[in-house]
């Protein structure tokens, strides 16, 4: 939240403009760099508005929160109404999204979204948009959890007509999503005084909503069962949804018209892609199209396999790995959703495939011609092994080779690291993966950063955040050599060995060993904290603290970042691997292993001055972690 005051101060500081000074200098402490021009002229042109209907509607009292964060998210309602209900005297809340559209159009084969001559690509539909942002707050917020019925949602179109948008309120169902344009702006008030009492201060409404308890995150692996069969755990918002409809409304077009179409969905770390991907894959079972997900990730793949598929082996039976199509004839499923779709590689053919399979072609290929509607989940910065080619320009050339139309839908906000944004850019420029360098990390209340002493410190610290409830894993970088699996009831070798602290890398193989989970489980079975993980255990997970163990391979001297391939063990690194190549892959393995944490990261460097650097660019304060 940017700004919370009373209906009639916003008014007040917006008339004399210190209101958006007050926003922008908030915008750039919190998130880091300043708000764009665009975004400022929307708070200058459309809170006024709000404010002023407010204060005509006798509501000057109620609470206005400002660019209110979703919680886990990084998402931001325009303003949340704070205030007592008038009949019941409950609190009450109403979410408010605010558009200078003049004018929209729905989306000609389906409503919930539309269209808008500012954008090239169809938007979700506003009354859809914060009927969601109504359902997430329900879902996440615990003020919220049992009183569903005190949270109500406006989309205030105040530029409109109601020419100018018509057709966009057919999808009006309930009080969670309701249409208002400037032309009927005094039903907007008589609406806001049935929700909101002019005689009472919401205040107190407006603590009890902020110091709601967070609902802790429902993991992807723990509900996969439910959200195939049901899709019911997750709410996708904006985008997401977009993503969501685009990829149904294809396949709807591919049934009737004979006609392939590329869907490429592209996102960083924790912004939906596996939960768009698995909510696609549940719809399309249940509405009987033949429908297939695929990775090229063992470790993901069983895990869905696992806990999606525990009682029916149908179930297990759709999720598959990208070099499963090898012999599959073309156009034989309605749609493939491919997740983690940058770990494509340039041919399915590995040592165990038979010699009349070895044709060269390519993966992209195969993917492609195998569906009516391929669609593409991927994160170009979580490439980590050499030979990983799923890039947005390889899988458009491929669909223009073919004359597929192919199209890209961006996801911006982030689910992952508590829904901050501010600790993703952090990694980001700590790594160099964007061009600026390093900056001191500024806690932002949403994601927690420290730095261990010693590996000790750091077990300890997450076995008591673990006595808490909390899960938490350790994992490093391939700095270390693997050792062969012991036999059923030996204990695990000792690995990775830091001076007197030893633990044993995450299995290899895909049975349980003396107590611990097989590789695949490691991120999901709690039994998993008992050893380090890799990478390739850890990329396409999440868990609530992230210990991260910087190895020798990549260090902090003469003030900037130097990676030393010798120091890797990674057997995926060959002689042949460029040097630059090696560079970018190892500091792309530390962005994924520091943004598995959805509560809090824990770092500690084997180096002792990059450890110290560390340090300085965590904010340099000393801290008790066992307290922390």
């Amino acid at each position: 939240m940017l700004f919370r005051a009373s209906a009639k101060t916003v008014a007040a500081m917006a008339l004399d403009g210190s209101l958006f000074l007050h926003l922008t200098d908030q915008f750039a402490r919190m998130h880091g760099h300043r708000p764009g021009t665009s975004e400022v002229r929307s708070w200058e042109r459309s809170i006024p508005v709000l404010a002023t209907a407010l204060d005509e509607a006798g509501l000057g009292d109620v609470e206005v929160m400002l660019e209110y964060a979703l919680p886990l998210n990084s998402k931001r309602a325009d303003a949340v109404l704070a205030g007592v209900h008038p009949s019941t005297g409950e609190p009450s809340y109403v979410v408010v999204e605010l558009k200078q559209w003049s004018q929209a159009a729905p989306h000609e084969d389906d409503s919930t979204l539309c269209h808008v001559d500012a954008y090239a690509h169809p938007v979700l539909n506003p009354v859809e948009q914060v009927r969601r942002y109504c359902d997430y707050l329900v879902n996440f917020n615990g003020a919220l959890a049992e009183h569903g019925h005190r949270v109500s949602g406006v989309a205030f179109l105040h530029n409109a007509t109601e020419f100018g948008v018509t057709g966009l309120r057919e999808i009006e169902r309930d009080g969670r999503g309701l249409l208002f344009t400037g032309e009927r702006r005094g039903a907007f008030l008589d609406h806001l005084r049935t929700r909101l009492s002019g005689s009472h201060s919401g205040a107190r409404a407006a603590d009890e909503l902020l110091s709601g308890a967070t609902v802790p995150s429902k993991q992807l692996m723990s509900v996969a069962a439910e959200e195939v069969r049901e899709r019911r755990q997750f709410v996708l918002l904006d985008e997401q949804q977009v993503a969501y409809r685009m990829v149904l409304n294809a396949v709807e077009k591919a049934k009737y018209a004979d006609r392939k179409e590329v869907v490429i969905v592209t996102g960083g770390p924790g912004t939906g892609k596996s939960v768009i991907a698995l909510q696609l894959l549940g719809e399309l079972y249940r509405r009987g199209i033949p429908a297939l997900h695929a990775t090229g990730s063992q470790s993901f793949t069983k895990t869905m396999r696992k806990i999606a598929g525990f009682r029916k082996r149908e179930v297990q039976d759709l999720f598959k790995y990208f070099n499963s199509f090898m012999t599959t004839k073309k156009n034989s499923l309605g749609a493939l959703v491919c997740d983690e779709a940058h770990r494509i590689r340039e041919t399915s053919a590995n040592r165990y495939t038979r010699a009349e399979h070895r044709t060269g072609r390519a993966q992209i290929d195969e993917l492609i011609d195998v569906a009516y509607v391929p669609v593409f989940f991927l994160d170009e910065h979580q490439v980590v092994r050499p030979g990983e080619m799923g890039t947005v320009a390889d899988i458009k050339e491929a669909a223009a080779k073919r004359d597929i139309p192919c199209h890209v839908v961006p996801l911006d906000s982030q689910f992952r690291c508590g829904g901050s944004d501010a600790y993703l850019r952090w990694v980001i420029r700590l790594l160099g993966l964007e061009p600026g360098g390093p900056v001191v990390w500024e806690p932002d209340g949403r994601m927690q950063l420290l730095v261990a002493d010693s590996p000790q410190e750091m077990e300890a610290f997450l076995e008591d955040r673990r006595s808490q409830g909390y899960g938490a894993r350790i994992s490093a970088g391939y700095c270390w050599r693997w050792s062969p699996e012991p036999k059923p009831g030996e204990p695990l070798p000792p690995d990775v060995v830091i001076g007197d602290w030893a633990r044993p890398w995450n299995l290899r193989g895909d049975r349980a060993v003396s107590g611990a989970p097989p590789a695949a489980l490691w991120a999901t079975d709690p039994a998993g904290f008992g050893q380090v993980g890799c990478v390739y255990t850890a990329q396409g997970f999440e868990y609530d603290w992230s210990g991260v163990i910087i190895g020798p391979d990549l260090l902090w001297r003469g003030g900037r970042w130097v990676t030393d391939r010798t120091a890797s063990k990674d057997p995926v690194f060959k002689k042949s691997t460029a040097d630059d190549d090696v560079d970018r892959l190892i500091r792309n393995t530390y962005k994924v292993l520091l943004t598995r944490g959805m509560v809090g990261t824990i770092v500690y460097s084997t180096d002792p001055e990059t450890r110290e650097k560390l340090r300085e660019l965590a904010g340099g304060v000393e801290r008790e972690l066992a307290t922390a």
